[in-house]
């Protein structure tokens, strides 16, 4: 079974020698040279452009020097590129001819394909350009030249990200089903955000048909007063006599369309002209009616359904990751991450998570880059996700390899870490008057903004009281455990950001400063009694939150990781669906497997499987609706599942920036049996495993070309042999794993 997974992920991969590169990137952009015509792809070229009298969308390159990528390919093992020759031209005939008018690399020494500036002179406007790429690699093979990529520059080159333009998909009901005469219900399976488009015929000149739209039925029939903010709609569509196809305009919510609303400078993005407003629904019901067709316009950013898989021998935790991973298609509608339908509004935490997800479900970078560059100038107010910019601009570069945008940004970053708020006591806080504005200025906040911890609190949003919200009971004080293990991982970032940039000073100041304040934050909000962190410099109280975001970001002395753990066990699943990401993180990052599998693969209330047995096909905003009663079905940051399966259970993150290495880490527990397919900048990485605890671990795995990987394999005891294709290898020890490391290719570890 084992090797049926595995052979399942490699299906349809093969490799020739010497074979050309492919998956050309600009600025991150494979497919420049797409052409839309009102959200649909189309088979219009960018030279074509001139002629077409259609409304079009395309990408367009809004930098004068774009960063230019590219994926090697070779069937030999323990591949890396040593060169690279790029031709760019006016035009693809001198490219056949090998002739390059505007920018020729020559043979050019260097391992880099995931970000190579452009060379040539500044590129022009509105134009559109073509290029190439061939490589050597370290058994001496020069590749052919790679297919010839086109794209074109915007108007105006003011390097802001370019990313794709909405796509819109036709989707059919799945199923019909008859509510009586003249009534049908339909159900397209899944809930995604459009507009309906449907073909009625009708004997009369003037008739009226009733259409509804929602997310969640009751008792058979759409639920026409679903709880929260979960979609319902009703609209009355005249009909002409004969046949015609119909588009049901949806109406506008202002709550989510007002741009005016509220002084602060996050406001509601809004749907462009081509593909019209939305809605999210799955069923549809035609009352008065019988449908000849009828399809949902779904929208959403480009995205390949392909790109990722994962399989286990846990049905669960199967589920949970199409529910996750779906749900990163369906909420890219507005082609910026936001929280959800209720005010699409970008938040730094949603699109943390949304961040790592879609890189684990796409081999996509722009819109994550685009959406976190956004909440540079458009910030929300909770303190913690002011410092969460930092941490996405690292793992943009972490995973990209590009490093365009902490240059652009490094010292908006710099200002993110909230620095400005430090106290004698070496800790930051929002309550003790350093919140002034020149630091608002320098973080572009409008409005004041406050510690959050988790969401929502006790007492608010339709919540009692005496209902204790999803931040386990937190004790607010000034000097805030969760704010404070934050500021440390911003400082800690920022001095890897300066390391990357080459500012050594930057890069030894902020080290300093993110010791000093883990020296203090150890100091004084660790209870040496309890073993634990309490919430905050005169709390008693010890929150789940206290403890698992300090674990999460490598705080506590080894010595204390222990009782920290056993503590958080106690609490469980006490914090909302956007803690869970920080609470397996710091699961995982202490080797808490069998913990961390428990809760991946949870059928309790407080759980993703939750999500499926309450009918959503998408990742709620929170575990159940009790939890949040005005809650909304198609929030992103509900999926952490998904990043975490990819990056935690099957253990797949980049050990160096552009994943130039790949840290291969397996935390199984007692998972039988598991197979992975993952995208990066530099190709699919593959991993299946069959484990056997106590007796023997088998990893397989499939490293991309021009890459190398550190592989972390679990031992059951002091005592091991272990063998890499085949022949003993000795291995390093590390707690309760083995090291060893691995080229480009198929390997086979085995463990016993």
């Amino acid at each position: 079974m084992k090797r049926l997974f595995f052979i399942l992920l490699l299906s349809g991969v093969g490799l020739c020698h010497a074979q050309s590169p492919t998956h050309l990137t600009t600025d991150l952009l494979e497919h420049t040279d797409r052409v839309f015509l009102d959200g649909y792809p189309s088979g219009l070229s960018l030279a074509e452009l001139g002629t077409a009298v259609e409304r079009y969308q395309l990408t367009e390159i809004r930098n004068a020097r774009p960063s230019l990528g590219w994926v090697v390919h070779s069937d030999r093992p323990n591949t890396l590129q040593t060169a690279y020759r790029i031709l760019v031209a006016s035009s693809p005939e001198l490219l056949a001819k090998d002739d390059a008018d505007l920018w020729d690399s020559g043979r050019t020494e260097s391992g880099n394909s995931v970000s190579v500036r452009y060379g040539g002179e500044p590129l022009q406007p509105s134009t559109v350009y073509y290029w190439k790429v061939k490589t050597w690699d370290s058994h001496g093979v020069e590749s052919p030249y790679s297919q010839v990529r086109s794209f074109v520059t915007a108007a105006q080159l003011d390097g802001v990200t370019a990313r794709y333009p909405l796509q819109v998909t036709d989707e059919y009901p799945v199923r019909t089903a008859s509510l009586g005469e003249d009534c049908v219900l339909l159900d397209f399976g899944k809930d995604a955000f459009g507009r309906l488009k449907v073909t009625l015929s009708s004997e009369k000149e003037t008739d009226t048909v009733t259409v509804r739209l929602g997310e969640t039925l009751r008792d058979g029939r759409i639920d026409r007063q679903p709880a929260g903010t979960i979609r319902y709609a009703e609209y009355r569509l005249p009909l002409s006599a004969g046949t015609h196809t119909y588009i049901v305009k949806i109406r506008p919510d202002r709550r989510n369309t007002d741009v005016t609303a509220g002084a602060g400078a996050a406001k509601p993005i809004l749907m462009p002209d081509y593909t019209g407003e939305v809605l999210p629904f799955r069923y549809c019901e035609l009352e008065r009616a019988r449908p000849v067709q009828a399809v949902r316009q779904t929208v959403h950013y480009p995205f390949n359904d392909a790109a990722a898989r994962f399989h286990s021998s846990d049905t669960v935790l199967n589920q949970v990751w199409e529910l996750c991973k779906y749900s990163v298609r369906a909420t890219s509608f507005a082609g910026v991450y936001v929280d959800g339908d209720r005010e699409r509004i970008p938040y730094e935490a949603d699109a943390l998570i949304n961040q790592l997800c879609h890189y684990t479900a796409d081999r996509e970078y722009a819109i994550a880059r685009y959406s976190h560059e956004y909440l540079i100038h458009c910030p929300t107010w909770p303190t913690e996700w002011i410092m969460q910019s930092v941490l996405m601009a690292w793992t943009d570069y972490l995973y990209t390899g590009n490093l365009s945008s902490l240059q652009r940004y490094y010292d908006d970053l710099k200002a993110k870490s909230l620095t400005g708020l430090k106290e004698s006591n070496g800790l930051i806080s929002t309550r003790t008057g350093k919140v002034t504005p020149e630091l608002l200025q320098a973080i572009h906040l409008s409005g004041n903004f406050g510690d959050i911890v988790d969401w929502p609190q006790q007492g608010i949003l339709g919540l009692g009281k005496n209902e204790p919200g999803e931040a386990d009971g937190f004790v607010f004080t000034d000097y805030n455990t969760v704010v404070n293990a934050y500021h440390y991982e911003a400082l800690r970032t920022v001095s890897l950001i300066a390391g990357a940039l080459g500012n050594a000073a930057d890069e030894a100041l902020y080290a300093g400063e993110a010791q000093r304040v883990r020296e203090q934050i150890n100091r004084l909000l660790f209870d040496p009694k309890k073993g634990y962190y309490i919430d905050g410099i005169g709390a008693g109280h010890s929150s789940l939150h206290a403890n698992m975001f300090p674990l999460a970001f490598g705080i506590p002395p080894a010595k204390h990781v222990k009782s920290i753990c056993e503590y958080m066990r106690t609490r469980g699943l006490a914090c909302s669906v956007y803690g869970s990401q920080f609470l397996l993180d710091a699961v995982y990052n202490a080797h808490d497997a069998a913990y961390g599998l428990q809760l991946l693969a949870s059928t309790g209330e407080r759980s993703w499987y939750n999500m499926i047995r309450v009918g959503s096909t998408i990742s709620l905003e929170a575990w159940d609706n009790k939890y949040k009663p005005n809650q909304d079905w198609n929030h992103i940051w509900g999926a952490a599942a998904l990043n975490l399966i990819a990056r935690k259970l099957m253990g797949i993150e980049p050990a160096e920036p552009g994943f130039a290495k790949i840290r291969i880490k397996p935390q199984p527990a007692t998972l039988r049996q598991a197979a992975i397919l993952v995208p990066s900048i530099r190709g699919d990485i593959r991993v299946s495993f069959d484990n056997r605890p106590g007796e023997v671990f088998m990893l397989e795995v499939d490293i991309p070309a021009n890459a190398t990987a550190e592989v972390w394999l679990p031992r059951a005891s002091k005592k091991y042999r272990l063998t890499v294709d085949g022949a003993p290898r000795k291995g390093t020890v590390n707690g309760d794993f083995v090291i060893t490391e691995a080229g480009s290719g198929k390997h086979v570890f085995v463990i016993e």
